[in-house]
Formats: structure tokens, C-alpha cells, sequence
């Protein structure tokens, strides 16, 4: 969907005016922006005050939201490899019964084994969890990058037209 004007952004994002805009509905407005023209896009960016603070907060929250899933994400790693050596301990401890037949101890043997194979795999699963959500926090940083670099170059290419002349002062 392309959004042709300010009136269908400022519908979309359920506001009056860009005053209203907040942080996260700046996060969505930034989301929205591939949607529109270069021209409506630089047009409703000219009207906030404070642009650059924008994309450091933009940045800042998208940073915020990957250390709290990477700190949930740690903790339920540590949980789940302390389970598996609590397994591994009570396994062994049943391995050195003298009691155990030959079946008994190869079982004992195979679910230590599987325990192992089972945090192999928790932990290739992290490293791609962790690889996929950094990507989309670089891409996110990278996009209100993009939004300050596009909204300062339209302010000098705006200045620039009406003073050609200032900067050639000898």
C-alpha cells in the first residue's frame, strides 16, 4: 500500500497532527516510510522539531528492546543448561549402582549422550536467534540512519536553493 499524502499517514497512525506523534508511533511512522513518496516523506519529516532526537531515540528503544530479549534469551539458556546437567549429575549417579545390568547402564549411557545432543542443539538454535535479531537491529538502526541522512540532505538542498550564492563568499 503507497500512502499518497500526509492526511492517509496521520489516518494510519491514528493522529491530528504530527505533534502528536510519539516515540513508538514514530517507530511505526519510520516502518511506514518504504510506503510513501520521497516527497511526502521528507515533507512530514521537515515538520518535526527535533529530527535528529528522533533517530536517537528510534535507535535507543530498538537497542532498549534487543538487550531485554537478549538478557530473557540468556536466562533461559542458563536455565535450560543447568536442567541438563542436573540430568546429567542424577544420570550418573544411577550410572555408578553396582546393580545395573549391561542394558540398564548402555540406556543410562544413551540419555547422558542425548542430554549432550540436546544442548548442541539448544545453542545452534541461540546462535541463529542471536545472528537473525541483531540483523534487525542493524537494519533498524540503518533505517533511521537513512531517515536523518535523507532529512538533513533535503534541509541543505532546500537551503542551498534559496541562498545560492551565500557560500561562494570570498
Amino acid at each position: 500500500m503507497g500512502y499518497k499524502n500526509e492526511d492517509e499517514i496521520k489516518r494510519a497512525l491514528a493522529i491530528d497532527s504530527w505533534r502528536h506523534l510519539s516515540k513508538d508511533k514514530m517507530i511505526r511512522f519510520a516502518a511506514m516510510m518504504p510506503d510513501m513518496s520521497t516527497e511526502v516523506a521528507l515533507k512530514i519529516v521537515e515538520q518535526f522539531p527535533v529530527f535528529k532526537d528522533f533517530a536517537k531515540d528510534v535507535v535507543g528503544a530498538m537497542e532498549n528492546a534487543y538487550a531485554s530479549t537478549l538478557t530473557a534469551n540468556t536466562q533461559s539458556q542458563e536455565h535450560f543448561h543447568r536442567a541438563c546437567q542436573e540430568i546429567r549429575d542424577i544420570l550418573k549417579g544411577e550410572l555408578n549402582k553396582d546393580d545395573l545390568s549391561w542394558e540398564e547402564k548402555k540406556f543410562i549411557i544413551e540419555q547422558i549422550q542425548e542430554t549432550g545432543r540436546m544442548e548442541f542443539q539448544k545453542d545452534s538454535e541461540n546462535k541463529q536467534f542471536l545472528s537473525v535479531n541483531l540483523k534487525r537491529v542493524l537494519a533498524g538502526a540503518g533505517a533511521a540512519l537513512a531517515l536523518g541522512v535523507a532529512f538533513v540532505g533535503g534541509k541543505v538542498m532546500a537551503e542551498g536553493k534559496d541562498s545560492p550564492d551565500d557560500s561562494l563568499e570570498a
